[in-house]
């Protein structure tokens, strides 16, 4: 058994180099609803000294309301600003001597590209258009995972182990009781039970949780006592 570790980082929250020692992956803000050049920079350059593959974590320009809010946004209007957003964050990460490996929309985006396979191909033809060669990560069963895997990019299937389910499979919505799990224990829990399952190929652990670090760590001493390898999904 093996399994994928990601923190959404660069978001301003304060654990990302103690987040980065535990996971395998790291989507770093591209400064639309978090984050500055200086910030992903700094992340970037965290994650590449510690082995930690680097994707982008494209999103609505919403700081507002750290692209939580679905805005109105045509599908040519999304391909616009994913390409954008992976230009940005990839001109630092050339620069900083490491690769971009993949792309995991954030937040409301996110949410929408899991079960609205129009904007979901938007963000699969953004990617086809900036490097066919990265991969791209969505919710488990979501139609972003049939949308990339249609373009032929290498899709990656994400749970989590910090959020709670719908019966249909899709996360509950924040604000909404049982959408956060609130203890270490049950998301280490969650998180073993998803790959003895073969849920799933990452896990993600969202770093601006106020429990990111200790879930974080919860989750990986549960998944090596078990016996599961922990490493990048992009690793063959």
């Amino acid at each position: 058994m093996r399994i994928d570790l990601n923190a959404d980082l660069g978001e301003g929250c304060g654990n990302d180099e103690a987040l980065l020692d535990v996971v395998t992956s790291a989507n770093v803000a591209c400064g639309w609803h978090a984050g500055d050049a200086a910030t992903m920079e700094a992340t970037v350059r965290a994650a590449h000294a510690r082995g930690v593959a680097i994707g982008a974590h494209p999103s609505y320009a919403d700081r507002e309301h750290f692209g939580r809010r679905e805005l109105e946004r045509s599908a040519d209007g999304i391909y616009d600003d994913v390409v954008a957003q992976l230009g940005a964050l990839d001109d630092i990460v050339r620069r900083c001597g490491a690769r971009l490996q993949h792309v995991k929309a954030h937040g409301a985006l996110y949410n929408r590209a899991a079960r609205d396979p129009i904007v979901a191909d938007a963000i699969s033809r953004a990617v086809v258009k900036y490097d066919s060669r990265l991969s791209v990560v969505g919710l488990a069963g979501g139609a972003q995972i049939g949308s990339a895997r249609r373009h032929g990019l290498r899709a990656i299937e994400e749970v989590f182990a910090d959020r709670g389910y719908a019966r249909d499979g899709t996360l509950i919505p924040r604000g909404t009781p049982g959408a956060m799990i609130e203890d270490a224990a049950s998301a280490a829990e969650a998180a073993l039970s998803f790959v003895e399952r073969r849920v799933g190929e990452t896990i993600c652990i969202h770093g601006d949780g106020p429990h990111a670090l200790s879930f974080a760590h919860a989750i990986r001493r549960a998944l090596t006592q078990a016996g599961v390898e922990i490493r990048c999904a992009d690793m063959p």
